[in-house]
């Protein structure tokens, strides 16, 4: 079986497709969830349109990236573009308030030796 790096695509595709840039809104983790906040309109770039379909439920990036089969970069750029228009909602994940907040280890590892029995 070969294996295939994850940035695949067509460059030139890639590059049409973000305008010819390359920096990527970090902001947007990899869990943060988008939602829409309109429907796609006439004229629209089909993968910002594409997006805004796709969100219609809150959807974490990576499974935008991966419907789209697209770069988390080249996602993160779309996005950019969305959220700088008000075309999506935003909703980044909770961090904890403290460490003490977190969850016990031993609870965790009960949870997924529950997961692994199922």
């Amino acid at each position: 079986m070969m294996h295939h790096p994850v940035d695949v695509g067509d460059p030139d595709r890639l590059y049409t497709v973000t305008g010819g840039r390359s920096e990527a809104d970090e902001s947007f983790d990899l869990v943060t969830l988008i939602v829409s906040e309109c429907e796609p309109a006439a004229g629209m770039q089909s993968e910002h349109a594409r997006i805004l379909d796709l969100c219609r439920h809150p959807t974490a990036l990576v499974e935008i990236a991966a419907e789209l089969k697209l770069p988390i970069t080249v996602v993160r750029i779309l996005l950019g573009d969305l959220h700088g228009n008000g075309r999506i909602g935003v909703r980044h994940p909770r961090a904890a308030s403290s460490v003490a907040s977190l969850p016990e280890t031993a609870l965790l590892q009960e949870v997924l030796h529950g997961l692994r029995n199922l």
